[in-house]
């Protein structure tokens, strides 16, 4: 079983409000979970124009969730509103 963590840290020049950047992030945390992800906004929640998003999925072979999360980071570049400033991916194995 393998555990892989992907760390989002977004720009949203186009957010004016806090509701605007809730918007725009509970959009993209659908598109997320549509992949098998968890997602959760795990930093800047209470900057309009800052989010960090936490993607997990677990997989039976690292290649599978490396791809899931591969996918996910594509997700987040493409979508309208966001800039992707940086990602990490950790993976957890058998081994750790």
């Amino acid at each position: 079983m393998f555990v892989a963590l992907l760390r989002l840290d977004l720009r949203l020049p186009d957010a004016s409000s806090l509701k605007d950047k809730r918007s725009v992030v509970k959009g993209l945390a659908a598109a997320l979970r549509k992949l098998n992800c968890a997602v959760a906004e795990v930093d800047h929640q209470d900057l309009r124009q800052r989010a960090t998003l936490a993607v997990a999925t677990v997989a039976g072979e690292g290649f599978h969730a490396r791809r899931v999360l591969v996918a996910a980071e594509r997700e987040a570049e493409r979508t309208p509103g966001v800039e992707l400033l940086a990602s990490d991916v950790t993976m957890y194995g058998p081994e750790d």
